[in-house]
C-alpha cells in the first residue's frame, strides 16, 4: 500500500466517531434508522492525536471554540449592549443611604418570681434550644409588626412629615392623600423598606433601613429601637398588675377551699375510726401518701410481718422437702446427709478393714475356721449399725420436713386473715387517701399563690430591660444603592447568560455544516473527508498536482473508503448532496481521479439529468451518455469516454430528457449498473441533489453506498434535515460524509495544525497554500 493510503487509514480512523449519538438530527427525523457503515478499526486505531481525546463525547471544547469564534461579533454586540444598560440604569437609579443598628435580646432582663423567670422567659423557655430560637424569632417578629411601625410613625409624626416622604420618593403625598391614607401608606413604606435580621446561633439583632435620606435613615433606625424597649417595659408592667389581681382573687377562692378539705378531713377519720402511725409529707404524690398511710397502720404491720415469716417458712419447707426427696430416691448410702455423717464414715471404714480380713482368712482357711466365722459375724454387726444409722438420718430429714411444711400451712392461715382485714381498711383508706390529697392541694396552691403575690408586691415597679443596645445607627457616609460593581457583574453573569442562550438556540436552529464534528453530530455519520478551500485556480489544475492539499484530501477520503465496510470498498457508489453547488460533481470527479491513480478501473456517470455539469468540468461532449444508455441498446463502451487519467472511464448526462425521474427508476438503469459493475472495479454515480428531487434517493437504493456532501459554513435554513429526511425514507447504506469548501484558518490555528492543513512540507522548497 502506497504512503496516500497509510495516511489515509490513520486520518480515516480519527475523522470516523461512533455513529451511536442520540443528539443526531437525523436520528429525530423517522422512526428507522439510517445504515451507516462504521469504519474497520486498524491496529493505529489505538494512537489518538493528543486534543483529540474525548471527540465525539459529550462536552466537547473544540468545537464550543469554534462556535464562539464564528459568533464573535454576536457576543460582542450583547456584551457591550448589557454592559452600557447596567451602566445608564445605574447612574440613572436615586442613591438610596442604609442605616443600621445591633441590639442584643436575652430571655430575661430581671426576675420578678421566686424559681421563675419573667414573662419573656416563660415564653422563651428554660435552656431549651429550640424554645430560645422560637424566642428570639418572635421578637423579630414583634419589631416587625404593625404596633411598632404605629409607635415610630406616632413618635415621629410620619404622616405629617414632609421629610419622610420625600425620602421614599413620595413628595406628592401629603397633599393628594388624606390623613388615614398617609398613615396606611406609612405603615406600608415602613414595612417595605425595613429589614430585621436574626444570624444563626446569635442573640443579635440587626435592624436596617434604607431611604433616600441618609439622616433620616439612621434617626428612623434609632427610634425603633428605642420604642421596641420600651414596649417591652411596659408590657413587663403591665403583665405583672394582671398578675397581682389575678393572685388576690385566686388566694380568697384556695384558702376557703382549703380549710373545708381539712375539715372533711378530720370528720372522716374520725367516722372511720382511722388512726394512722405515719403521716406522708405534704407535697408527696397520692400513689406514696397512699402507700404511707396504709404502711402506717397496725393491721398493715402485723400483716407484713406475718407476711415475712410466711415467706420465711415456705423456704425453709422447700429446702427440707428437696433433702427428703433426695435422700428418699436414692439409695441409703448415695444421700448427702448419710455420706457426710462422721459415724457412718467411721463404720464403713471399720467394715472396710473387717471385709479385707476375712477375705485373706477365707483364701488361707475353710469356710468354718474360727477367724472366718468370726470375721463374717462382725461384718454383719457392722451392716446392722450402719442400716440403724442411715434409717435414723432418713427419719430426722423426714422429720424436719413435715415440722417445716406445718409451720408454713399455719402461717398462710394467718396471712390469709390478716388480708381480709386489711382489705377491708383499705376501702376506707382510699376515702381518706383522697380527702388528704385534696388537703395536701389546696395547701400546695395556697402556698405558692401566697409567695408569689408576696414577691410580686415586692418587685411591682421594678423594670429591668432584657434588650441591651450594642450599636446604634450611625449615618452613612456613602450610598447603599446603586452599586456600579455589582451592577456591572450582574449584567457581565446576565450576559453570559443570555449569550450562552441565544447562541445555543442559533446553533440548535441552524443545520449548516462548519467544523468536522457537526459531519457527526448535524448528520449522524462518519467522516469520509475534509476537502479545503482552494484558491482562484480551478480544482482540475490542483488535482492535477499528486503533492497538493486538494489531491491529498481525496486521497485520504479514498483510503478511508477502502475501509468503510467489513468487505472493502463498495463496487457501486453515489456522490450526493442537499442543494446543488455543494462541491459533489468536484467530489465525483476528484475521488473517481483518486481511485484510477491506485490502479482501479473506475467508471464515472453524470446522474444529474436535469442540470448536468460533468461534460464541462472534463472538457467533454455531452451528445451521447447516460440518457443514451437508459433509452437505446447501446453498451456502456459506446457512450463511455476516456480521461486524461488511466484507467478513468466518463460516461456524461447526454442529452436532458422530459422525464428523468422515470429513466431513473426504470428497469434500463439496473441492467446497466449489472453491466458496468462487471466491466470495471468501481462504479460512481455524480447524483442530482436531493432536496426537492426524487432522483437521488432512487440512486441510493442501486448501490451499494452513498456519500453524502456538505459545503462548509452554508446556509441552510432547514435544507438539510430536509434532504436528510427524504434520503431516510428509502433506507440507503450511508457510507458517510464529505465536508467541503472548508477553510481550517477561519476556525482557529487549533483546527488549522491539527487536521494539517498548515503548511505541511513535502519536500524542500515546496508549500501547499490554503490560506485563499
Amino acid at each position: 500500500m502506497d504512503r496516500s493510503v497509510a495516511d489515509g487509514a490513520v486520518v480515516q480512523h480519527f475523522l470516523h466517531p461512533s455513529l451511536k449519538r442520540k443528539d443526531s438530527p437525523v436520528a429525530s427525523l423517522a422512526p428507522q434508522t439510517l445504515h451507516l457503515v462504521p469504519p474497520v478499526q486498524t491496529e493505529d486505531t489505538h494512537h489518538a492525536p493528543e486534543g483529540d481525546q474525548g471527540a465525539g463525547r459529550g462536552f466537547n471544547f473544540r468545537y464550543i471554540l469554534a462556535v464562539v469564534r464564528s459568533n464573535l461579533k454576536l457576543i460582542l454586540l450583547i456584551f457591550v449592549t448589557i454592559a452600557l444598560l447596567s451602566v445608564a440604569i445605574t447612574f440613572a437609579t436615586t442613591p438610596r443611604y442604609q442605616a443600621s443598628g445591633d441590639i442584643q435580646v436575652n430571655n430575661t432582663g430581671g426576675r420578678f418570681l421566686k424559681n421563675q423567670a419573667d414573662a419573656e422567659e416563660s415564653e422563651a423557655g428554660s435552656g431549651n434550644t429550640f424554645d430560645t430560637d422560637r424566642f428570639l424569632r418572635t421578637q423579630v417578629d414583634v419589631l416587625k409588626s404593625r404596633g411598632i411601625a404605629e409607635r415610630v410613625a406616632k413618635k415621629l409624626n410620619l404622616v405629617n412629615s414632609e421629610t419622610f416622604f420625600a425620602s421614599q420618593g413620595k413628595k406628592d403625598a401629603l397633599t393628594k392623600l388624606n390623613e388615614a391614607q398617609r398613615q396606611n401608606e406609612v405603615i406600608r413604606l415602613l414595612d417595605k423598606h425595613l429589614d430585621v435580621m436574626l444570624p444563626k446561633d446569635s442573640r443579635l439583632i440587626k435592624i436596617t433601613y434604607e431611604s433616600n435620606d441618609a439622616q433620616f435613615s439612621a434617626d428612623l433606625v434609632n427610634t425603633y429601637i428605642s420604642e421596641f424597649i420600651q414596649f417591652n417595659l411596659e408590657k413587663r408592667f403591665d403583665s405583672s398588675r394582671y398578675a397581682r389581681e389575678f393572685l388576690a382573687n385566686q388566694l380568697v377562692e384556695v384558702k376557703g377551699k382549703l380549710e373545708e378539705s381539712e375539715r372533711n378531713l378530720n370528720a372522716y377519720a374520725r367516722s372511720a375510726g382511722l388512726i394512722r402511725m405515719n403521716v406522708a409529707p405534704a407535697g408527696q404524690a397520692l400513689n406514696t401518701q397512699l402507700a404511707a398511710q396504709q404502711s402506717g397502720s397496725v393491721t398493715t404491720s402485723s400483716l407484713v410481718q406475718l407476711n415475712n415469716a410466711a415467706n420465711d417458712a415456705k423456704a425453709r419447707r422447700i429446702a427440707a422437702e428437696a433433702r427428703w426427696n433426695a435422700i428418699n430416691s436414692t439409695s441409703k448410702f448415695s444421700a448427702t446427709e448419710v455420706m457426710g455423717n462422721q459415724g457412718i464414715q467411721q463404720l464403713l471404714n471399720q467394715r472396710a478393714t473387717v471385709a479385707a480380713t476375712l477375705e485373706q482368712d477365707r483364701a488361707r482357711h475353710l469356710p468354718d475356721y474360727p477367724s472366718v466365722r468370726a470375721g463374717e459375724a462382725q461384718l454383719a454387726s457392722i451392716d446392722r449399725q450402719l442400716d440403724t444409722n442411715v434409717k435414723a438420718i432418713r427419719n430426722a430429714v423426714k422429720a424436719e420436713y413435715d415440722a417445716a411444711r406445718q409451720a408454713e400451712e399455719e402461717l398462710k392461715a394467718q396471712v390469709a386473715g390478716l388480708k381480709t382485714q386489711t382489705l377491708d381498711e383499705q376501702d376506707s383508706t382510699v376515702r381518706y387517701g383522697l380527702l388528704a390529697r385534696e388537703v395536701d392541694t389546696n395547701r400546695e396552691v395556697y402556698d405558692g399563690l401566697l409567695q408569689r403575690y408576696k414577691e410580686l408586691n415586692a418587685s411591682a415597679g421594678i423594670t429591668v430591660s432584657n434588650i441591651i443596645v450594642i450599636d446604634r445607627a450611625s449615618v452613612p457616609l456613602k450610598p447603599s444603592s446603586p452599586d456600579v460593581g455589582k451592577n456591572l457583574l450582574i449584567g457581565f453573569v446576565l450576559a453570559i447568560t443570555v449569550t450562552a442562550l441565544v447562541i445555543a438556540a442559533k446553533d440548535q436552529l441552524d443545520d449548516s455544516v462548519h467544523i468536522p464534528e457537526d459531519v457527526e453530530a448535524k448528520l449522524g455519520m462518519p467522516l469520509l473527508g475534509m476537502v479545503p478551500k482552494t484558491s482562484n485556480l480551478e480544482p482540475l489544475e490542483l488535482l492535477s498536482d499528486p503533492k497538493s492539499a486538494l489531491s491529498e484530501a481525496f486521497n485520504s477520503m479514498r483510503s478511508s473508503l477502502m475501509f468503510s465496510t467489513q468487505n472493502g470498498m463498495p463496487r457501486s457508489m453515489a456522490i450526493t448532496s442537499a442543494q446543488p453547488g455543494e462541491g459533489k460533481s468536484t467530489t465525483s470527479l476528484a475521488l473517481a481521479i483518486a481511485l484510477a491513480r491506485m490502479g482501479k478501473k473506475v467508471l464515472l456517470i453524470d446522474a444529474d439529468l436535469r442540470r448536468p455539469s460533468l461534460h464541462r468540468r472534463v472538457d467533454f461532449d455531452n451528445e451521447v451518455g447516460l440518457v443514451t444508455l437508459l433509452t437505446s441498446d447501446k453498451s456502456i463502451a459506446d457512450v463511455a469516454q476516456q480521461h486524461n487519467v488511466a484507467g478513468l472511464s466518463v460516461v456524461t448526462s447526454g442529452p436532458i430528457p422530459p422525464s428523468p425521474t422515470e429513466l431513473l427508476s426504470g428497469v434500463r438503469i439496473r441492467e446497466v449498473l449489472k453491466i458496468a459493475r462487471e466491466q470495471f472495479d468501481v462504479v460512481l454515480f455524480d447524483s442530482p441533489p436531493v432536496l426537492g428531487l426524487a432522483d437521488a434517493p432512487m440512486l441510493a437504493t442501486l448501490v451499494e453506498g452513498v456519500i453524502f456532501v456538505a459545503e462548509a459554513d452554508r446556509s441552510r435554513y432547514g435544507a438539510l434535515r430536509g434532504a436528510l429526511s427524504r434520503l431516510h425514507a428509502v433506507n440507503p447504506v450511508v457510507l458517510g460524509g464529505v465536508l467541503t469548501k472548508f477553510d481550517a484558518l477561519k476556525t482557529g490555528n487549533r483546527y488549522t495544525s491539527y487536521y494539517g492543513y498548515d503548511n505541511y512540507h513535502y519536500q524542500y522548497g515546496y508549500q501547499a497554500d490554503v490560506r485563499k
